[in-house]
């Protein structure tokens, strides 16, 4: 320590003392421009990272949204079917909106006709029963083809064998628009060549005579019925 404090050498010991001081002084300034380095380089470092937030942030909202979609489609559900079939009705609807035309269908403009998969069955096959709906005016029209309006009867002679009405449950009430020139066929049902009444709904029903006998299938939607019947043979 004495000689730290007291220079011990050829020169005055203010000589050592400046000496000292400049040693001291660069060696600050070493220090200070090392601070500064890193200090900078630290500043750098932040400022690279900020878009690597920003990304990560970006992504976050992109995951966010995409689950929000996810969750809308899977809420549909139902899909949503409902939905699915909504679509096209609602543009048919917008179309005949657009050529002036969104009035009910009149009796003169629609033709209602029977539809069979063949027209001789054998004694093992049941007849595949439809109705076919035509717009034959010049114009769209809109009617209710829900199941609830369909009627399709099976007689032969004048005596009925079997009706859909029968032993419905819950029917539904579907109003569909229908272009000019357009027709359309329900999807076909199987008869199972038995005799139908209201009060046989929950047991069994008698089948109805086979080997070459002769029956006929009428429709109707609401009131309005097929002009012909379609005729049809069961073996």
């Amino acid at each position: 320590m004495s000689s730290f404090r007291h220079p011990v050498g050829p020169e005055s010991s203010g000589v050592y003392w400046r000496r000292r001081a400049l040693v001291g002084g660069v060696l600050l300034l070493i220090v200070v421009v090392v601070v500064l380095i890193v200090v900078g380089r630290g500043s750098g470092s932040s400022s690279a990272s900020a878009p690597g937030a920003t990304a990560s942030a970006s992504g976050s909202a992109s995951s966010s949204s995409s689950s929000s979609s996810s969750s809308s489609s899977s809420s549909g559900g139902a899909g949503s079917a409902a939905s699915a079939a909504a679509a096209p009705a609602a543009s048919a609807s917008a179309s005949a909106a657009a050529s002036g035309s969104g009035s009910t269908c009149s009796a003169d403009q629609i033709t209602l006709a029977a539809v069979l998969d063949k027209t001789v069955y054998g004694p093992t096959e049941d007849p595949k029963i439809a109705m076919s709906i035509t717009n034959t005016g010049s114009d769209a029209c809109h009617m209710d083809l829900g199941s609830a309006q369909q009627v399709l009867t099976i007689s032969s002679g004048d005596e009925q064998y079997w009706s859909s009405k029968d032993c419905q449950t819950n029917g539904t009430n579907q109003d569909v628009t229908i272009k000019a020139g357009q027709t359309l066929t329900t999807p076909s049902i199987s008869w199972d060549r038995t005799r139908s009444s209201t009060t046989t709904c929950d047991s069994s029903r008698p089948a109805v005579t086979g080997g070459g006998a002769s029956y006929h299938l009428q429709v109707a939607v609401g009131d309005l019925k097929s002009e012909k019947s379609a005729q049809f043979v069961l073996n």
